[in-house]
């Protein structure tokens, strides 16, 4: 039976390569449920998704420091990264998968889901799963074995650099002997929730890890992270009570200001819609391609980025941003033979790969 302890550099890079991938595919659900509000309507959901958004970014790229810290690749182009919606994170049950939905209370309570506090230890669980369903945060030796929860992968991480690290020094040697040139720091990324530093030995590399399991879950004793900021658990569980926390509150009592929440004012998009939905030929056909099409080189400048060149995370990180103008030109439009529901991004950013692939060999033969 799989353990969960880390014994190898090579295991803590595919550790680390599944948590780029884990941290990655909540972002297309937050980014359409925010893009699906109507303009207007829901200020302080807006505000709320997108501070989540941009920390997941800063998860991201904290994953990819350490991936590149150990001599790792981040590669967010590689087939399979993103996953074909709707997709199991790990959660510990079976009882919710992430999916593209319209903001509203079922979209919030995943978000809360995903988001939801460790139960602290670590442990693997045994989950089967349908042939051809997309599954995230699984043991990389076990595609059976997954994890209680987000914050136990990352403990599982963690401890693994602790132990493979002391082994390392006791030859003396150390396995951070990735390229430092590779490493994004706070220069190049702004989050406003924590603020980003290079990984380059064991104390930095628990920091970092410590800061996205705050960031997302609190601790076990505080509605807080390390920065005294409210996790994004506690964030989303605002909506659910129409109140603000405050300092003092307990978890799921907030007592601050009223925050109003109209659960109707999104459009009302079809959950999960694939390519395969809209009609051929359309120009609401065109504009999805458009969109995983834009995604896609997304993804690509974001690898440049980890791969040596910081400083386009400058111009990728607002793209995401951008992505506003072509989801709304999805979502605003009904979607034919669709029970009346409009239509949305579909992010198979596979398709668009295999399809520039298969043209750029097409190419090559021509020459």
């Amino acid at each position: 039976m799989p353990s969960s302890k880390i014994t190898t550099v090579s295991e803590l890079k595919n550790y680390l390569y599944l948590a780029m991938q884990l941290e990655h595919a909540t972002l297309p659900a937050y980014l359409t449920a925010l893009y699906s509000i109507k303009p207007g309507t829901n200020t302080d959901a807006v505000h709320i998704l997108r501070v989540v958004a941009v920390e997941e970014m800063l998860h991201l790229t904290i994953a990819a420091n350490l991936l590149n810290a150990i001599g790792g690749t981040p590669d967010l182009t590689r087939p399979g990264f993103v996953p074909s919606y709707p997709t199991y994170l790990p959660d510990g049950e079976t009882d919710f998968t992430v999916g593209i939905l319209r903001f509203g209370k079922e979209a919030v309570e995943t978000f809360k889901k995903i988001e939801r506090p460790s139960k602290g230890d670590g442990r693997l669980v045994r989950r089967s799963y349908a042939a051809g369903t997309s599954v995230l945060g699984r043991h990389p030796e076990s595609d059976e074995m997954h994890f209680y929860s987000i914050g136990d992968f990352y403990k599982a991480i963690a401890d693994g650099f602790e132990l493979l690290e002391a082994e390392a020094q006791g030859l003396g040697r150390t396995i951070f002997t990735g390229d430092p040139k590779r490493q994004v720091t706070s220069e190049y990324y702004y989050s406003g929730g924590g603020t980003l530093f290079a990984v380059t030995d064991l104390e930095s590399a628990k920091r970092a890890i410590t800061l996205v399991m705050t960031q997302g879950e609190g601790t076990e004793s505080s509605i807080y992270d390390g920065d005294d900021e409210l996790s994004h658990y506690y964030r989303f569980d605002q909506l659910t009570h129409g109140r603000y926390y405050q300092k003092g509150d307990e978890p799921h009592h907030p007592t601050g200001p009223a925050l109003t929440v109209d659960w109707e004012a999104s459009y009302p998009i079809a959950a999960n819609v694939k390519l395969a939905n809209f009609p051929a030929g359309t120009e609401l056909s065109d504009a999805a391609r458009s969109f995983n099409q834009a995604y896609a080189k997304f993804l690509k400048t974001i690898t440049r980025a980890y791969d040596g060149k910081p400083e386009l995370l400058l111009a990728a990180v607002p793209l995401m941003f951008d992505f506003r103008n072509l989801i709304t030109e999805l979502v605003r439009n009904p979607l034919p033979d669709s029970a009346g529901c409009n239509a949305a991004p579909t992010f198979e950013i596979d398709a668009v790969t295999a399809a520039e692939a298969l043209a750029a060999a097409r190419e090559e033969v021509v020459a």
